[in-house]
């Protein structure tokens, strides 16, 4: 963006160091190795990314189901809730 004629506006380096080190977890080596074309195209969501539908996640877990001893928790004693 241009702030007036022939004057740019500085590259909002605090912002995509918060982004690309918290957001993307990024670690430094690999945050400083980007350009800042990389880190914009890192942050852009492409039109056809879209969260799943219920019918999507039904599909997966038909394909996927979770294994018997997976869906089975640790007992939390009453004792140790005290």
């Amino acid at each position: 963006m241009k702030l007036e004629e022939n004057h740019l506006e500085p590259f909002p380096w605090l912002e995509m160091m918060a982004a690309g080190l918290g957001v993307l977890r990024l670690s430094s080596t690999e945050f400083w190795a980007m350009t800042p074309r990389e880190l914009n195209a890192a942050f852009r969501r492409s039109a056809s990314h879209t969260a799943p539908t219920r019918n999507d996640l039904a599909q997966l877990m038909q394909a996927f189901p979770d294994r018997e001893q997976e869906m089975q928790c640790p007992t939390i004693l009453s004792s140790s809730l005290r």
